[in-house]
């Protein structure tokens, strides 16, 4: 039977099941700075058979995209189901009830219509930011723990280390080789609290929508030996792009300021190329960690016997640059920074080893509507995206076919076949009166290295472009 119509069928029954007042739970995974690099995304060079697992069991989103590519803003943005504005959603300190008092976050409506409503990890930058929407106050582990790290293969500390580590303000190198347990690292801890939850919750009769935080791949990329054994140093390699797009604009490149605050590494320039393998490797052994304790939390799901009505989705809240066009972390409004994994399981799926996948383009304040119309419970009147329901079962359609976000002073729109970025506020740096911008095309260049925006042969598509950008940006 084809997919579309087994997930059909499923819809069916979810629905039947609703009638009776029987509405699924929630489990909600999000993951800092994940980047779509994951085996079930095509890289089968990442070690991740826990979310590759997920994928093949439900419908994961080829081309979904945050809004604000920084922690806070991004999901602030997808809690409230609202755009950024160039004053609203703006940084890493972004809250919804500072900036958006009047709109009820997602988990809030999930409180209000029955359900129990946790916080565990990392989910809103802010554990206090709209504590009315959980059943209980936020929970966070204890990040203070910092255990001593070992020498990291391939790379040698300066031997002005000590001095470095005195200006440093985190007093430590971007990454740990660290011999520990996992459950001494906050993620670790995350996955433990979490399944603590899940026994609790199975007792209940009430729903739950339980939110599930885990803090790597973020800096700095510090994970037990064992991750960092799943690669193999020799093997790491600096992006073919490791240089910026031609003819970009000086906005469009940053001086990723957040991975420069540690030690060692250069307040200007590029990193050294071994310190940029090392950069790397960290990330992917950050990767396998979280994706080992995600594993943990849907063991336990399934023990429990809970999959059989728990919908799950798990999104990381931004890309995450890993030297391409030179730059580290995000921060930019390049592809590497706003596309992000994004998949969604249904209860009862039973589509083994087959994943549905869907190239129609995705954006994370589509998150609301969708869990929302998964659960029967109405749509807020303020919500601005769109339910990505239809795409369950027809996953070949286009959907809505544009993602909008913005960073600072750049506003963006991914089409099927186009970026575009404009830069408003800040003056041309080139001549004449045009406005700093930016256009690629993925079908010819989809790692966005030749920026065409200045070419006279696309003027019409910039025109048009800038045109629907404007059309849908928030205000």
């Amino acid at each position: 039977m084809p997919h579309f119509k087994v997930l059909l069928i499923l819809l069916v029954m979810s629905a039947a099941a609703l009638a009776q007042n029987n509405r699924p739970n929630i489990l909600f995974i999000a993951v800092d700075d994940l980047r779509p690099e994951l085996g079930c995304y095509g890289e089968a060079h990442i070690v991740s058979p826990n979310i590759d697992r997920l994928a093949e069991t439900g419908i994961r989103f080829d081309r979904a995209y945050c809004m604000v590519p920084t922690c806070g803003a991004s999901r602030a943005s997808l809690m409230s189901g609202i755009r950024p504005t160039p004053d609203r959603f703006v940084s890493f300190t972004a809250r919804i009830d500072k900036e958006a008092p009047h709109i009820t976050a997602l988990h809030e409506h999930f409180k209000n219509h029955g359900y129990t409503t946790l916080s565990l990890g990392k989910i809103l930058h802010f554990p206090e930011d709209t504590p009315e929407g959980w059943s209980e106050p936020a929970w966070r582990p204890d990040r203070k723990v910092r255990p001593e790290s070992e020498m990291i293969p391939g790379w040698n500390i300066p031997s002005d280390f000590e001095e470095l580590n005195e200006r440093s303000r985190n007093q430590q190198l971007p990454f740990g080789y660290l011999d520990v347990d996992d459950d001494v690292l906050p993620d670790g801890q995350v996955a433990q609290e979490a399944i603590r939850r899940l026994q609790t919750l199975s007792e209940q009769n009430q729903p739950f929508f339980l939110a599930v935080g885990f803090f790597k791949p973020h800096l700095p990329f510090n994970a037990p030996k064992k991750y960092w054994g799943l690669y193999d140093h020799r093997d790491i390699k600096i992006p073919e792009n490791y240089y910026p797009p031609t003819d970009a604009p000086e906005e469009a490149i940053h001086n990723f300021g957040e991975l420069r605050n540690y030690t060692a590494v250069p307040k200007q320039g590029k990193v050294s190329d071994d310190m940029a393998r090392a950069l790397i490797h960290g990330y992917y052994a950050c990767v396998s960690y979280t994706d080992a304790q995600i594993g943990r939390v849907l063991d336990e799901l399934d023990r429990l016997g809970l999959s059989n009505n728990t919908i799950v989705v798990l999104w990381g809240d931004h890309g995450w640059n890993l030297g391409e066009h030179t730059l580290w972390c995000k921060h930019c409004t390049f592809e590497t920074a706003m596309r992000a994994p994004l998949i969604f399981r249904m209860p009862n799926q039973t589509i083994p080893k087959a994943g549905i996948t869907t190239s129609a383009l995705a954006e994370f304040i589509d998150i609301y509507p969708t869990l929302s119309e998964l659960a029967g419970l109405p749509l807020p009147q303020h919500l601005q995206g769109q339910s990505l329901v239809p795409l369950f079962t027809s996953p070949s359609d286009q959907g809505k076919g544009y993602a909008v976000g913005r960073f600072r002073n750049g506003d963006t729109i991914r089409t099927d076949r186009w970026r575009y970025t404009q830069y408003e506020t800040l003056p041309a740096t080139r001549a004449g009166s045009e406005l700093p911008q930016m256009l690629y095309d993925h079908r010819t260049d989809p790692d966005e290295n030749t920026n065409l925006a200045y070419d006279p042969r696309y003027h019409a598509t910039v025109t048009y472009l800038a045109k629907q950008l404007n059309d849908l940006k928030g205000r």
